[in-house]
């Protein structure tokens, strides 16, 4: 099982070069499973039974599956975020540089560690909105050819290289792309000419660099997994794989994608907006159900917040915690934190392991060392909006924010395994100190 995910998982990344694919390919995912488009602008009539999905954006989803048996209704929810660090193109992109060179001006997106995206092919893919007779559409948008490479300055004129040099986004991270005088408005040439579309029928667009390294799996035991974009697109691939694969429990199974969780989520489109909110109200009413009724749901409901987590760095093991530590091929991770930067406590986590040892699913905990500020995450974030009993988790992995990392190549079939038990169970909450699993 554990090579079956991993390959589809790997053609998942290949396909998803930007947020923008990464969703379209969800929705691929749960359409070919029987679910139904949902439109934020039409009225929904829902059916027992019944799977949709509805969009935001084209960079968030939220897909759902409706039981068959309401008698115990709630909602049971996996959610994780679609966008990786990258740098994003600016409107006025085109630098004409001595010698000829044309350039990309570019801005940083998010977190990224700057010298993993030096001295590789890159290219570019987002998507651009295009006039079509009278309407403007929004096309997704990816060259697939090494187009662009950021050139590090060589060791000789610059030998703080290896000492903790500071890259300067502005100046050292503008990606080469071409070495000739091209005219003026060159990149938006190449998109029309690869849309197949006019210039002027271009209106907008949002474009990211991307790493066309392929993913692959590699070690003595083939023990390790490497791609771009595994935080978070690993844990989206297997919340919607667990859930279109699932065959519904009594309530509501949900899986939500988010977009933006790397520049702090607060979008129409993020896990710090209505997204979710508004889209468990719609199923709420559009069942039949009153705002009394949503809350009470709400209060039964319980949400896994899946990304990624810190494995052990085998060369600096003093930067972890001496215990709450976690390694790669040893399950999914519970994440842990006393300042709320994650959601996990001691009720939420025991629903949770309850749920994996169902299927034996081995579980690890991580927290940071207390010395040391960590991350945050989806969790704590739309819980401001639909505050439900939540845990954090996701899988281990080295190099997280590098254009490339790595993770265990055990692990995926372990959270696939975990949410889809999730889905295929029925969670009974009373309160904050009571629950059965079902």
């Amino acid at each position: 099982m554990n090579n079956e995910y991993n390959h589809e998982f790997m053609k998942f990344i290949e396909a998803s070069p930007s947020c923008f694919h990464a969703i379209d390919n969800l929705i691929k995912m749960v359409k070919a499973k029987g679910y139904k488009e949902l439109k934020e602008n039409e009225k929904w009539h829902l059916e027992k039974g019944g799977k949709y999905y509805v969009s935001r954006n084209g960079s968030s989803v939220l897909a759902f599956h409706v039981g068959n048996d309401l008698i115990d209704y709630h909602f049971q929810i996996a959610s994780s975020h679609s966008d990786s660090p990258s740098f994003k193109i600016k409107e006025q992109a085109e630098l004409m540089g001595k010698g000829g060179y044309l350039q990309l001006n570019v801005e940083g997106y998010g977190g990224m560690i700057c010298s993993t995206w030096l001295d590789r092919p890159l290219s570019i893919a987002g998507r651009v909105l295009v006039k079509e007779k009278e309407q403007v559409q929004s096309r997704l948008f990816y060259v697939d050819k090494d187009l662009l490479l950021i050139p590090n300055l060589p060791i000789h004129m610059e030998r703080t290289l290896n000492n903790g040099f500071a890259y300067n986004i502005q100046i050292d991270m503008l990606p080469l792309f071409s070495a000739k005088e091209e005219s003026k408005n060159a990149l938006q040439a190449m998109i029309a000419d690869t849309l197949h579309v006019k210039e002027s029928d271009i209106y907008g667009k949002d474009l990211f660099l991307c790493n066309r390294q392929k993913p692959t799996i590699w070690g003595y035991k083939d023990e390790f997994l490497s791609a771009p974009k595994l935080d978070d697109l690993q844990c989206a691939y297997a919340s919607f794989k667990a859930l279109s694969d699932s065959k519904g429990a009594k309530g509501i199974q949900v899986a939500v994608c988010f977009d933006n969780e790397e520049v702090g989520s607060l979008t129409k489109q993020g896990a710090d907006s209505t997204f979710m909110e508004d889209a468990l109200k719609r199923i709420n009413y559009a069942l039949g159900y009153d705002e009394e009724e949503y809350y009470c749901a709400i209060a039964k409901s319980f949400m896994v917040s899946c990304d990624n987590a810190h494995a052990l760095h085998p060369n600096h093991p003093e930067k972890f915690d001496a215990q709450n530590y976690t390694l790669m091929n040893k399950g999914v991770v519970v994440k842990h934190n006393a300042n709320q930067k994650y959601t996990t406590d001691a009720f939420s986590r025991s629903i949770f392991e309850a749920i994996c040892e169902k299927q034996s699913i081995p579980l690890q905990h991580y927290a940071n060392r207390s010395d040391m500020a960590g991350g945050s995450t989806l969790g704590n974030l739309s819980n401001a909006h639909v505050s439900l009993h939540c845990v954090d988790v996701g899988l281990a992995q080295l190099a997280m924010h590098s254009s490339y990392e790595t993770a265990g190549s055990k692990d995926l079939a372990c959270l696939v395994t975990a949410l889809n038990t999730l889905f295929n169970t029925n969670i009974k909450i009373e309160g904050s100190s009571t629950f059965t699993v079902e």
